[in-house]
């Protein structure tokens, strides 16, 4: 008899502890699929821009589950939550802004109307990384920080985008990738607003330098 109740007792040891483990894996998966970006104030947009380009080259369309941030990488998904009422909203990042005051999120039509938000036309909401996008979301593309460079020149190889970079003083060279090709862009400049950078670009312009400006990917 005492073999076997020390057989059994031993098998309930390791299933409670097969338990424990997968309760816990379970636990940090949940974590890290609902990490909080940003908390503040969500707005929304949408028939003056229904039908117009988004940033990254889609048709707006106010009946889609999507939204505007200043940063985020492009198809990276947030679910948004009116701290209001607790109704939640999952969208996909698609174009740029908001650009009025200190708001962190600007929302398609059918978006807010899925937290009720629509007829107050801003709420305090939350934000979590649901899934990253075009690239990996970093602190600073997750809280609305905004710079602005200006592009000049993009090469096959880095030897020519030296080149170039070293007849215009304050420029650099970044990689970047695609997939696996690399090209080789030359920058001019860091600024925090895009009329500062389209200043700059200007004043290339009128030394012979054209370029335009782009917002730096964080």
């Amino acid at each position: 008899m005492k073999p076997r109740m020390h057989y059994r007792y031993s098998h309930l040891f390791l299933l409670v502890i097969v338990m424990i483990f997968l309760a816990s894996c379970g636990t940090i998966r949940s974590t890290e699929s609902t990490r909080v970006l940003d908390t503040g104030i969500a707005s929304w947009y949408g028939p003056d821009f229904h039908g117009k380009l988004t940033a990254n080259g889609e048709t707006y369309d106010m009946d889609d589950l999507t939204a505007a941030h200043r940063s985020l990488p492009f198809n990276t998904v947030v679910k948004v939550t009116n701290l209001e009422n607790g109704q939640s909203v999952t969208v996909r990042i698609n174009d740029r802004g908001p650009y009025v005051g200190n708001r962190i999120i600007d929302l398609s039509r059918k978006a807010a109307e899925e937290i009720d938000m629509k007829n107050a036309g801003t709420a305090e909401v939350r934000m979590e990384l649901v899934e990253e996008g075009d690239r990996p979301v970093t602190r600073a593309s997750a809280t609305s920080t905004e710079r602005f460079t200006v592009q000049l020149a993009s090469y096959n190889n880095r030897s020519d985008a030296e080149a170039a970079s070293n007849e215009i003083r304050g420029s650099r060279v970044e990689a970047v990738q695609f997939g696996d090709r690399t090209v080789y862009r030359v920058y001019y400049g860091r600024y925090r607003s895009e009329s500062n950078a389209r200043r700059a670009r200007r004043d290339l312009s009128r030394h012979g330098h054209e370029g335009f400006v782009k917002q730096i990917e964080l």
